[in-house]
């Protein structure tokens, strides 16, 4: 992939060389909660009591040493901000001129080691990459790329890309609403259900990330010889069925959540090749079954 060199995003935020207390957000959230408890105990007025715990709250986070990640320009942060700048161009081009009334705001991209404080809570690095819509931000600990290379067999620049390309896709459900009907499966209650619409939604952010791919090959001529390869054996390899397989010895469909590694290779080559934004709708119209 041709990247080295070229223009960054930024709205990268690197929290990198955090302790891991520092980015599970430090003692800030235990003064919060003694400051609530000890209210209700002395039966103040909760107003009051919310008023000071918002203070404690915002002095703690004063009190945070900037983040140390900042002004560390290696060559990870340089590729991270490089591809993100890419999904910015593509995306706020693809919203002005085939999404109506609607103009892209890009993600922030949160880079950090071993644990992050996130908008939709406290995550580690196990959790791998992912996007958080309560702010709107995608996280990643760029050691997941070794693991990517080691572990799932699936080295090379064009695979890391693409899983950055996904992430970024989620956002991209959530700025046009296509994440709805999973979220609403989810609140149901009923496992299977909502099972069948996170495949149905990841498979939707695998295609995404193929039209990423096929827009931004055509504005910057990213793509190398052995790119595309790269990406669909990294979308191969992270299969339900496939990381099921390994961690187990058995494949349980029901228990999906993510796509088979068919599925979600096939998806993203249609992306890649077609370019159609508009045919990300058939995964929510198409039976399950032939998906």
């Amino acid at each position: 992939m041709k990247w080295k060199g070229r223009d960054q995003s930024g709205n990268v935020e690197d929290r990198r060389g955090m302790s891991p207390r520092m980015a599970m957000g430090g003692g800030g959230g235990l003064i919060v909660l003694v400051i609530l408890i000890v209210g209700r105990l002395l039966n103040l007025n909760p107003a009051v009591v919310q008023q000071v715990a918002n203070v404690a709250q915002q002095a703690q986070q004063r009190a945070q040493p900037e983040q140390v990640g900042d002004g560390i320009n290696d060559e990870q942060r340089e590729f991270v901000a490089v591809v993100l700048h890419d999904t910015e161009t593509v995306w706020t081009k693809l919203f002005d001129e085939q999404v109506s009334g609607g103009s892209y705001v890009p993600p922030k991209l949160v880079m950090f080691n071993e644990a992050v404080n996130s908008g939709c809570g406290q995550a580690t690095a196990d959790v791998g990459p992912f996007y958080c819509p309560a702010d709107q931000k995608v996280y990643l600990d760029p050691a997941f790329f070794a693991d990517l290379a080691r572990r799932h067999k699936s080295p090379g620049d064009f695979a890391q890309a693409y899983v950055i390309a996904h992430e970024v896709a989620h956002h991209v459900q959530n700025l046009l609403g296509l994440n709805r009907q999973a979220n609403a499966a989810r609140q149901s209650g009923n496992e299977r259900e909502a099972n069948q619409m996170s495949v149905r939604l990841e498979l939707q952010a695998d295609f995404l990330a193929g039209v990423w791919a096929h827009y931004a090959h055509k504005e910057f001529d990213i793509m190398e010889a052995g790119d595309m390869e790269e990406a669909i054996q990294a979308a191969n390899q992270i299969g339900d069925d496939t990381l099921q397989r390994e961690a187990t010895g058995r494949v349980r469909p029901e228990r999906f959540t993510h796509g088979t590694s068919e599925q979600r290779a096939r998806w993203f080559k249609r992306g890649l090749t077609s370019g159609n934004l508009e045919d990300c709708e058939q995964l929510f119209k198409v039976a399950y079954e032939r998906l």
